[in-house]
């Protein structure tokens, strides 16, 4: 299928690269169907495009990358909808915050999105911790060596 995207112009997918998100995402509840994209160049980020609305996009990267003690607990409702059975089921992304310069972004530990790679679903779960930021400064982990 061919999609239109916000950063890859139009680009052909196949379904199997598709990853649903049975309620959206808050704020594009009306967004259910996303792609992860590469960034040419860069291993460390990848963009999340909605397959609906090309300026529907993300970029997200993995917050293990810049929070040492990132940890939390996936509640009943994500693992019910997401259908998770054991923990090598899922990975987990943050959105970033673009800035300039690039080393005043901020990631979302906050909101995490939970991905089950068998059934190819996912869900932005929001967390109720709050040794996490909202907009966790990453120049902070840039200063210490992350890649």
């Amino acid at each position: 299928m061919n999609i239109q995207t916000k950063f890859h112009g139009d680009i052909e997918i196949s379904t199997d690269q598709l990853w649903t998100f049975p309620k959206g995402i808050p704020g594009f509840e009306n967004e259910h169907k996303f792609v992860l994209l590469p960034i040419e160049g860069n291993t460390t980020f990848q963009v999340l495009q909605s397959t609906n609305k090309s300026e529907v996009a993300f970029v997200v990267t993995n917050p293990y990358t810049y929070v040492d003690d990132y940890s939390f607990e996936i509640d009943e409702p994500t693992i019910d909808a997401l259908k998770i059975e054991k923990e090598e089921d899922v990975f987990v992304l943050s959105v970033l915050t673009l800035k300039q310069p690039f080393e005043k972004s901020t990631i979302n530990l906050q909101a995490p999105l939970i991905f089950q790679i068998n059934n190819r679903k996912a869900k932005q779960m929001i967390l109720n911790d709050n040794r996490f930021d909202l907009r966790h400064p990453i120049g902070i982990a840039i200063e210490k060596g992350a890649k």
